[in-house]
């Protein structure tokens, strides 16, 4: 016996409107930005504005991904794909962080030598620069921080254009300390201090992302503690091949096969067991999971189950 419950297009899934239309305002503005610091990465040769203009480049590329992502969650669910492109937020998530993960890794080398090596002062203008991007990045914020706690689509979005905001801080920081105190190295230091930022972000969110498309139990939830509640539902006497996961995010799912006592099946008990299953996971929990399917069995269908039920 099952049951299914689908609410979808609310306001805080990835694909509702006011979701996209944050996500096409921020890549309109961060593509006029990556334009700028393309340029002043070109005229200045400084290698804080080169690793920031790169991030810009995975940001624009992202928040491209990230919209597209949003757009494809609205599809409605067919019989090949039963839930839709809800996953495809997850695999932009993913690809954004992959991304992030070697601009990261090559600012930190390039950095390291370069200070190395002998100084490669910048051109002039790069105090100009950081500003451009420091303001454009502010703007992307404002729009974007309604919505980040919609998706993991989102989330990566926000980062990356928080990590770009920091990295525009480091380029004024190093334009700054260069024309005060004439060291040329400051900006290597800020293209380190810029990967030091990128790097933690982007493997927390390459691990979760990873743990969604291994479909891990949801962050928050219990097992045990879930099989103990359904185990104190009325005529339950067993719960076992018991499995949560996360569909998207938002979207936790939850199955399990229940052993109930066998009047159940000859007085009409079972449909008042499977609501009280449903009920249990959809409000007793730091994790409401509203897509529950429960299998009801009698004890003597365990012997007809593969090995591999537990």
């Amino acid at each position: 016996m099952t049951d299914h419950q689908h609410h979808h297009g609310a306001p805080g899934e990835p694909g509702a409107p006011g979701n996209r239309r944050r996500l096409a305002v921020a890549f309109g503005i961060t593509a006029a930005v990556f334009v700028a610091q393309a340029v002043g990465a070109l005229l200045t040769g400084s290698l804080a504005l080169l690793v920031d203009t790169a991030h810009m480049l995975t940001d624009v590329a992202g928040l491209a991904i990230a919209l597209g992502a949003a757009s494809l969650a609205l599809r409605p669910p067919s019989p090949r794909r039963t839930w839709g492109f809800r996953r495809a937020e997850v695999l932009a998530a993913l690809a954004q962080a992959a991304v992030l993960l070697a601009v990261g890794v090559y600012a930190v080398v390039e950095g390291m030598s370069r200070l190395a090596g002998p100084p490669h002062p910048p051109g002039p203008g790069l105090l100009v620069f950081g500003i451009v991007g420091l303001v454009g990045n502010v703007v992307a914020l404002l729009v974007l921080a309604g919505g980040r706690s919609a998706s993991l689509n989102l989330r990566a979005a926000f980062l990356e254009v928080v990590n770009d905001a920091l990295g525009s801080v480091a380029v004024i920081v190093a334009a700054v300390v260069i024309a005060t105190t004439g060291w040329q190295r400051a900006d290597a230091v800020a293209g380190l201090a810029i990967a030091i930022l990128i790097l933690p972000r982007a493997v927390r969110l390459l691990a979760d992302s990873a743990s969604v498309l291994l479909e891990s139990t949801p962050p928050g939830m219990d097992l045990e503690e879930v099989r103990a509640r359904l185990l104190e539902v009325e005529n339950v006497e067993e719960v076992h091949d018991l499995h949560a996961s996360l569909v998207a995010t938002g979207l936790p799912v939850l199955s399990a096969h229940v052993v109930v006592r066998d009047a159940c099946f000859r007085n009409g008990q079972a449909p008042p067991v499977l609501d009280a299953l449903q009920a249990c996971v959809a409000t007793q929990f730091d994790v409401p999971v509203e897509h529950s399917t429960f299998q009801l069995e009698p004890a003597e269908h365990a012997r007809h189950e593969a090995p591999t039920h537990a």
